[in-house]
């Protein structure tokens, strides 16, 4: 991730307006700021939750409140709970995600 041609700027995330995506159980709350290639966000999962999808693209995932499970595609899991942080490159370990009681996330990408 290479950060270039972004003012400085202050973004409260909280107060951005939720797009809601259907998990294959569950459903997740985006918040979201787009800024050249950068997205950065405050994602919710519902108690339920597991993703619709293998995901490839890189992150710097990081657990605010709650318990988040990934799953990669080559078998290993990780349990993360809150302060845990996770990174991954593009096509580097495609993943997914569930919780059983719910999470909230703060994702860069």
């Amino acid at each position: 991730m290479k950060l270039t041609g972004i003012p400085f700027e202050i973004q409260d995330l909280s107060q951005l307006p939720p797009t809601r995506h259907a998990g294959e159980r569950g459903f997740a709350l985006w918040r979201t700021r787009e800024v050249g290639n950068v997205r950065v966000r405050l994602v919710e999962y519902s108690a339920g939750y597991l993703a619709d999808h293998w995901c490839k693209r890189g992150h710097v995932l990081h657990v605010l409140e709650g318990d988040l499970l990934t799953e990669l595609a080559d078998g290993r899991s990780f349990k993360l709970g809150a302060g845990q942080t996770y990174l991954v490159a593009d096509d580097d370990g495609a993943h997914r995600s569930s919780t059983a009681s719910g999470v909230r996330l703060f994702i860069v990408d």
